[in-house]
């Protein structure tokens, strides 16, 4: 069988046990929604550049759904280098946004990605509303587009990230914008970065999102204690990996209860584990980022592991795993 592939033939969704008898395997199927996904993996926005590269590297067929880099309507060369940095357990970024711009991305980057047969989310960035609105409105009706992730949370940029990231209202705005140009469905990915992420939730889903990406990264600082100045030139960066999962986590929790849309999970997740952390306060699907700089495979890795996880749990679907966190009285 192609490890990349679904099972094909009599034995499609079927799995052994050690005596060799027939166990159904469990059901990886996941709804947000209006959006379908074969499991509840995807690569994050900014880590898995535009998803095209070396599928059989990286296991990408065998993913809920790939998140492109964010794209706007015009290329961006992004912040001047030095601009990522390693931190113990993470890594400090301020990239910038560097994309190729809308058109490109049509001609040059798309097309490979819809023959992919992979779901397709398309990040979306910009400076002001009306550039969401319009690179939106150009990538309407271009085939192999599942869904938008509409980013209101990068704090890396230096015209619109904060102010949609931190005012419920100007990132209720943005959505409720590019709501009137596209049917397709929309995720508004959100800053944790703010006083209350639920009250930004609350503000993007009443203006029409139909689900919710938590959390972006988190703004951080390091200092050459040599030159007196930052490690990236841009100054502060946005943080990321292991160190950021239980932050993110919450964060995540808080989002369940705040709004009834779909929530989307990530922050920090290296392995099934973490993933599965993330599922059970409530996320429907999770997205791995900085962990694929380390290993090209770790979104699949997490895939396969969430499977072995439930057949050593006994349960039939990831549905039945989602949501039940309890805490404790």
């Amino acid at each position: 069988m192609n490890g990349d592939a679904p099972a094909n033939g009599a034995d499609a969704g079927i799995s052994r046990s050690m005596s060799g008898e027939a166990v159904p395997r469990p059901v990886l199927k996941v709804s947000l929604g209006p959006v379908s996904l074969p499991n509840p993996v995807l690569t994050a926005s900014g880590t898995f550049g535009y998803g095209d590269e070396e599928p059989e590297l990286t296991g990408m067929l065998g993913l809920g759904g790939i998140v492109t880099k964010t794209v706007t309507l015009e290329p961006r060369a992004g912040n001047a280098p030095p601009r990522i940095w390693e931190t113990p357990a993470g890594m400090l970024n301020s990239i910038g946004l560097q994309n190729v711009g809308v058109d490109r991305f049509l001609t040059e980057k798309l097309p490979a990605l819809a023959s992919l047969g992979v779901p397709v989310i398309v990040s979306v960035g910009g400076r002001r509303a009306e550039e969401y609105v319009e690179t939106v409105r150009r990538l309407q009706g271009a085939p192999g587009i599942t869904a938008f992730e509409i980013n209101v949370s990068c704090p890396n940029v230096k015209e619109g990230g904060l102010e949609f990231c931190q005012v419920p209202s100007a990132a209720a705005g943005v959505v409720e914008a590019v709501r009137k140009v596209t049917r397709l469905p929309l995720w508004a990915k959100l800053s944790p970065n703010v006083t209350s992420l639920g009250t930004v939730a609350r503000a993007v889903a009443e203006a029409g999102a139909d689900g919710v990406t938590v959390a972006n990264t988190f703004v951080g600082l390091c200092i050459d204690i040599r030159t007196r100045r930052s490690r990236l030139s841009a100054g502060s960066g946005g943080l990321s990996g292991p160190a950021i999962r239980p932050l993110a986590l919450a964060r995540v929790r808080d989002a369940v209860r705040a709004v009834t849309i779909p929530v989307v999970g990530c922050g920090g997740i290296t392995t099934a584990e973490d993933a599965l952390e993330f599922l059970i306060v409530g996320a429907r699907a999770v997205q791995i980022g900085t962990a694929s700089f380390r290993d090209p495979r770790a979104a699949r890795g997490v895939v396969e592991g969430i499977e072995a996880f439930l057949r050593a749990e006994g349960l039939t679907s990831v549905e039945a795993l989602i949501g039940t966190y309890r805490e404790e009285v």
